[in-house]
C-alpha cells in the first residue's frame, strides 16, 4: 500500500509542478517585458514581443489568452505524468530484474 501511495504523491506533484511551470515562465515574460520596455531603444521590441506572446496564446485559447495558457499548461502536466508513470514503471521492472 506505501508504494501506491508514494506513486500517487510523486504523480500528483509532477502534475502540479508541471501544470505551474509553463505558468510561471509566461507569465514572468508577460511581467518583466514592460519593465524592459523601460529602457527607451527596446520599448517597440517589448511591446511586438508581449504582442506575439498574447497571440499566441490565443490560438491554443480560441481567441482568449489566458485558456490558452490554461490549455498548454494542461498539456504540460499531462505530459509530465505520462513521464512520471514511465519511471516509476522502469524503476519496478529493474527492480524486479536484478
Amino acid at each position: 500500500m506505501t508504494v501506491f501511495t508514494n506513486f500517487l504523491r510523486s504523480l500528483l506533484l509532477t502534475m502540479f509542478f508541471s501544470f505551474a511551470a509553463p505558468m510561471f515562465l509566461v507569465g514572468g515574460t508577460l511581467f518583466l517585458l514592460p519593465l524592459i520596455g523601460h529602457v527607451p531603444s527596446l520599448q517597440e521590441a517589448t511591446e511586438a514581443s508581449a504582442t506575439r506572446i498574447m497571440h499566441f496564446l490565443a490560438i491554443f485559447g480560441s481567441g482568449t489568452p489566458l485558456r490558452g495558457l490554461v490549455i498548454i499548461s494542461l498539456t504540460c502536466s499531462f505530459v509530465g505524468a505520462l513521464f512520471d508513470t514511465y519511471a516509476y514503471y522502469r524503476c519496478q521492472i529493474l527492480r524486479i530484474d536484478s
